[in-house]
């Protein structure tokens, strides 16, 4: 490879690219905060000064995929690449927008890169306009977190499939290549090519990997899985070795000791009207007064709770609201390996989370800390949560236990919602990092586009204790 690279890598982003970078199709199995974003963008950009490719297909969840557009893109891609990067926004079907993804079309030298949420695959009009792209174009496709085309009959896995054909190039990027059952692996595999597991039907792949059982129904008898789900994991795991590179956080010794990710969130069309209106009722109540840093905070709490999924009612009961948050914590937990500590600002959220958690992970996966939590109890959920490999998961509020317990069990780290008050987010932070750590750390934060989410996590990063260091006057202007 002669390549100069934008940023440098480090060594296992090299090897996965050395492995990678002229195959036809290639899977990038890496933790998450390893950096696999970078090792795409790398491996296109020398397909693309090869001649091998002049578009980049990038399909993404929602959570992420505008931070390729806004991050990974910019800060990766070498210099000397003249590019053009659109954004597919759904919701967006302005004259201005029109314009701007048909210059995807143009002629020219130019690397033309679409970028797509997976969601949009569910609906002709993404798709067509993804078939157009591929068909005018050398390109290459990539999924990241591949995780989201597990279910062969969801409408965006068989409406990809029908697309894959038209890449010259295809990747898929994912945390694990296993993570609940081997299922899970047949689409993504299969989008890279149909006969990489040696099987040309999902049945036939079902039989030899998982535990089956016959059940009677009526008249007829049918074959299901059942127990663990899995069977002939050896075999499988020698055949994934040849088309991908694993990349486990404890095999990085050059990583910096923590990294810091967002995972963006649209609000639900309820929350927007919502949100919205009380903002707007917030900025008349306070409009033309001096005001105390507390009666803004009790404003900014009723905008946080909105964003959150909840809405006070005329009687002061909270009532849920449809929100994608929990969604997109689920979207985490199935991309990270190994142990989660989950951080929430309100306690009912801690419970929505543990419920989701053990529907999908099962009862033994999961503890709370919290301020319901029995005191008897706390202590054995610590020792269950590091000493037990069946329990995943630590779901509490940072209140209750970001003080002075050790959960050294977990390097990575979600805030589903963030507090106002800095000590709560350093000192929850640091139940991770304490003595008896030996792997690279990875924090996410969950935030909602356009709220005060986002002002909250800017005055943490920098290191502000919103409640006591901003003024009243300056936080008007956070409304």
């Amino acid at each position: 490879m002669n390549y100069k690279f934008k940023t440098k890598p480090y060594a296992h982003q090299l090897k996965a690219l050395e492995r990678s970078w002229d195959k036809t199709y290639f899977a990038y199995f890496m933790e998450m905060g390893t950096g696999k974003s970078k090792v795409l963008i790398d491996n296109a950009s020398m397909l693309y000064d090869k001649g091998e490719i002049n578009g980049l297909l990038l399909v993404a969840p929602k959570g992420v995929y505008k931070n390729w557009y806004e991050g990974e893109i910019p800060d990766h891609m070498v210099k000397h690449i003249e590019k053009k990067v659109v954004l597919w926004e759904t919701s967006n079907s302005s004259i201005e927008k029109i314009k701007e993804l048909n210059t995807m079309f143009d002629t020219g030298t130019d690397f033309h890169i679409l970028i797509m949420n997976v969601e949009a695959f569910s609906y002709p009009k993404a798709t067509e306009f993804a078939r157009r792209f591929l068909s005018c174009h050398k390109a290459m496709m990539a999924i990241d977190e591949s995780t989201t085309i597990k279910t062969p009959t969801a409408n965006r896995t068989k409406n990809i499939m029908k697309l894959k054909p038209l890449a010259k190039y295809r990747r898929i990027l994912t945390g694990s290549p296993i993570t609940n059952s081997p299922l899970d692996l047949y689409s993504q595999a299969a989008f890279l090519d149909n006969y990489l597991l040696g099987f040309d039907s999902f049945w036939a792949y079902r039989a030899h990997y998982c535990i089956m059982k016959t059940m009677n129904l009526g008249s007829r008898s049918v074959s299901v899985p059942v127990g663990p789900n899995k069977r002939n994991i050896p075999e499988l795991e020698e055949k994934i070795k040849k088309f991908s590179e694993r990349v486990l956080k404890d095999d990085c010794l050059d990583l910096p000791k923590k990294t810091f990710l967002t995972r963006k969130i649209d609000l639900t069309g309820i929350q927007r009207k919502l949100y919205d209106e009380m903002r707007k009722y917030a900025i008349s109540e306070l409009e033309g007064k001096v005001c105390s840093t507390s009666t803004v905070m009790v404003q900014l709490l009723r905008l946080h709770q909105i964003s959150c999924g909840y809405h006070a009612t005329d009687d002061g009961k909270p009532q849920q609201l449809p929100c994608n948050r929990l969604t997109e914590l689920m979207d985490i937990l199935w991309e990270v390996s190994g142990k989660v500590v989950i951080w929430s600002y309100y306690v009912e959220d801690c419970k929505r989370i543990i419920e989701e958690i053990k529907k999908h992970f099962g009862e033994n996966s999961v503890v709370d800390y919290y301020g319901a939590t029995a005191t008897e109890d706390r202590q054995k959920n610590i020792k269950k949560f590091q000493e037990d490999p069946e329990c995943r998961f630590f779901v509490g509020t940072t209140g209750t236990g970001g003080f002075g317990i050790t959960l050294t069990a977990a390097s990575t780290m979600i805030y589903y919602s963030n507090g106002y008050d800095l000590e709560k987010r350093l000192q929850s932070e640091a139940r991770i990092d304490r003595i008896g750590q030996n792997k690279p750390m990875t924090y996410i934060d969950l935030i909602a586009e356009d709220t005060i989410d986002v002002k909250i996590q800017k005055a943490l990063r920098n290191k502000m204790n919103i409640a006591n260091d901003v003024m009243g006057e300056e936080l008007k202007a956070w409304i």
